[in-house]
């Protein structure tokens, strides 16, 4: 038992190197960038005069710039600008998330020039999509640079792939680090601030991103001499504008057009990729990836449920700073109690578990809506203490698999190209579950003071996202033979296993 202890509390630590610092700190800036999330609830609520679909829509087209992140991808391993293929991007990345950030401080302080963009839907979707892409920009190139700052001189290939598979988890560890730092902050600063002021205080998350840039050492980025692959890169650049022109043309139809063709172009691109595995090892990541995908693609409740905590339990900013903060300390616990668990676990055994606590997670919501707390003479915000599904990012915790999947058969010179596009299609499954949000709220309305159809609602999507998820598992990662677990590869083209399969 001491062991066990030992091992749950002390890997993590025992894994951190100096050399992987200044990359942790980029991811910890993505995670900091929640701090402004409460202020942006209250002001989206209180502000803008947006209905819970319309925000919904544009939840849906931020998601399209994770979804072409092949093109990214694609430029990180073959464009060098100024003589970089890593840092240069991090700091394109910073600048587009400037630029959102200024956009929206715009729009909260009436500024005229920001009004020329449009109306408030326009405007908000400008400053939505251009920090998405910066983050975006930001994520491929971490993601790639994970498996660069791993010192390979006198270690064998084993020792290498499993320290890189601990990268991938201390990546994660540092945004989820980030985002229990900044939970609580949030609500105090939404309380006692003007939301403006919080939009000036985001230009810090670049300015941290960049930081950790300019300190970061690499160890093989400048010997990989990736090419620009046009089928991929091409695709990616025809896609977007095939975005553009949907997003522009006002079609009743248009956001479910993008997904389908997201998921077409994707689906191709993933098997451009993968056809030149072998049999057995491209059947395991194809499998793995669509249980994954499923996992990812279910529904939310959707901004009705934050309304109705403010509006019906009182709910203030300084308490959705207390449950943001329970929902990041939750997430943190769970990845850094269970890294080893996650890193050494096949896929099936890792979703099973994240499946069962989110659905749990759940449940004191939907105790609330229906009073119960009231029959057992506990108040509220009692209840919602124990309560992190409004904010909890376990969702994020299911890219620590996907990473070890790419990371383990991405060959070099493509590395940013694998990372991109199984990333892309991890994300396309949060447009299909932000696409899935909409039509329930088409089903089950929700409106500002009228919740009476929210109970139907949050039952109808915590079935959906137990149900769907977990069909996916035990069609796709079927427990049968107990083949080789995976291990990261990092420095060579994945090898091939000795007549077994991967473990998922």
């Amino acid at each position: 038992m001491q062991k066990i202890i030992s091992r749950a509390f002390l890997t993590p630590i025992r894994a951190m190197k100096k050399q992987y610092i200044p990359l942790l700190v980029i991811y910890f800036a993505y995670g900091a960038s929640a701090f402004s999330s409460i202020a942006m609830t209250f002001w989206q609520k209180e502000a803008l005069e947006l209905s819970a679909e319309q925000l919904i829509s544009i939840g849906v087209w931020a998601m399209v710039p994770w979804t072409v992140k092949m093109v990214f991808g694609q430029m990180i391993d073959g464009v060098k600008i100024f003589g970089s293929r890593r840092k240069i991007y991090i700091f394109i990345g910073a600048g587009l998330m400037t630029l959102g950030s200024l956009i929206l401080i715009g729009l909260a302080t009436g500024n005229p020039l920001v009004e020329r963009l449009g109306g408030e839907y326009e405007i908000f979707l400008w400053s939505v999509i251009l920090t998405t892409i910066g983050f975006v920009i930001q994520d491929v190139t971490a993601d790639t640079m994970t498996t660069e700052v791993v010192d390979r001189a006198g270690k064998s290939e084993s020792e290498i792939q499993q320290e890189c598979s601990m990268v991938q988890v201390l990546g994660r560890l540092s945004l989820s680090i980030a985002g229990f730092a900044v939970a609580g902050l949030g609500g105090w600063l939404a309380a006692n601030f003007e939301p403006a002021t919080i939009f000036w205080m985001t230009l810090a998350i670049p300015a941290i991103s960049v930081l950790g840039a300019v300190f970061v050492r690499l160890e093989s980025a400048s010997d990989e001499n990736g090419k620009i692959d046009w089928r991929i890169f091409g695709g990616g650049i025809g896609f977007g504008i095939f975005t553009i022109f949907m997003a522009r043309s006002g079609s009743q139809w248009s956001q479910e057009i993008v997904f389908f063709v997201s998921f077409a172009i994707l689906s191709a691109m993933l098997w451009i990729l993968v056809k030149n595995l072998p049999p057995i090892r491209r059947k395991t990541l194809i499998f793995a990836m669509i249980a994954l995908f499923l996992y990812r693609a279910t529904p939310s409740v959707g901004p009705g449920m934050n309304w109705w905590a403010i509006d019906e339990l009182g709910f203030d900013e300084n308490f959705f700073g207390i449950l943001a903060q329970i929902g990041a300390a939750t997430a943190l616990a769970i990845l850094w109690i269970f890294a080893d668990f996650f890193s050494r676990k096949p896929i099936r055994s890792a979703l099973i578990f994240l499946i069962f606590v989110e659905t749990v997670m759940a449940l004191p919501e939907l105790a609330l809506f229906f009073k119960l707390h009231e029959e057992i003479g506990v108040d509220a915000r009692t209840v919602a203490l124990f309560d992190t599904a409004i904010s909890s990012p376990l969702v994020q915790i299911s890219m620590v698999l996907m990473l070890g999947l790419i990371a383990f058969h991405a060959p070099r010179g493509q590395r940013g190209t694998w990372f991109a596009i199984g990333a892309s299609f991890m994300n396309l499954a949060l447009s299909a579950g932000q696409l899935g949000t909409k039509y329930l709220n088409q089903i089950w309305e929700i409106s500002r003071g009228n919740y009476e159809n929210l109970g139907i609602l949050m039952i109808a999507t915590i079935a959906i996202s137990f149900v769907v998820p977990m069909i996916g598992v035990l069609i796709f990662l079927k427990k049968s033979n107990r083949p080789a677990k995976i291990k990261i590869d990092s420095s060579k083209e994945a090898p091939i296993p000795p007549r077994r399969e991967v473990e998922i």
